[in-house]
């Protein structure tokens, strides 16, 4: 059954997904074996279709949608922090761009590979990505931006949290149709993905490299 639920979240069948979510759940399966078995593989799957180009962004958003849903299932039966494997992580559109497809669904990827993922939304202030990174401690911040006028905000950011004391604690992502690798490198983040596929395994590795340090 567990084959079954990889496949059918692959597919994006959110009912067929739920069903068999909840039909293991009730046979005794416990949670953290269907998210680690079957759901997490099925996302794995998903991501690397869309790095290679065999998938794109409607139907990556559409299992993104139904591991959400699976996900709420399991929450109330998993313990306290077991849902969160690999960590925190707080995203946010920086000041003044208000485009967040491209983000929230880096969100749920993120989400559906084990990390719990804090959206602050659109039209994120340098000081309240500080503010979040106080109030959750996260592993690691992503900013997004889809319009050249607001890349400013992004070092707005950064310094903020240096002038914090909150930069060495954190890992900090950032990414967006004008965003490059060279841009990033200019800002001294620590990662940029140029698709939503590629920035989860950019913070996974991030994270990896961080607990192993």
């Amino acid at each position: 059954m567990k084959e079954q639920l990889t496949q059918a979240l692959i597919a994006g069948n959110a009912d067929l997904v739920n069903a068999l979510t909840q039909a293991l759940l009730a046979g005794g399966t416990p949670a953290r074996e269907i998210l680690d078995d079957a759901l997490l593989p099925g996302m794995e799957v998903v991501g690397a279709r869309m790095r290679s180009g065999e998938c794109f962004i409607p139907e990556v958003l559409l299992s993104a949608r139904t591991m959400q849903g699976a996900l709420d299932i399991l929450k109330p039966h998993l313990g306290e922090g077991e849902g969160a494997g690999l960590g925190t992580v707080v995203l946010g559109t920086v000041e003044g761009d208000l485009h967040d497809i491209g983000k929230n669904l880096v969100g749920m990827l993120l989400q559906g590979a084990g990390f719990t993922v804090v959206n602050l939304g659109t039209g994120v202030t340098a000081q309240q990505f500080v503010a979040a990174v106080r109030e959750h401690s996260p592993a690691l911040v992503g900013m997004s931006a889809l319009l050249t006028t607001t890349l400013t905000h992004m070092a707005e950011t950064l310094a903020a949290l240096k002038e914090a004391g909150l930069r060495e604690q954190v890992k900090v992502m950032v990414g967006g149709a004008p965003v490059t690798q060279a841009f990033a490198d200019s800002l001294g983040a620590d990662g940029y993905g140029a698709n939503a596929g590629m920035a989860v395994d950019r913070a996974k590795a991030l994270v990896a490299q961080a607990t192993t340090t």
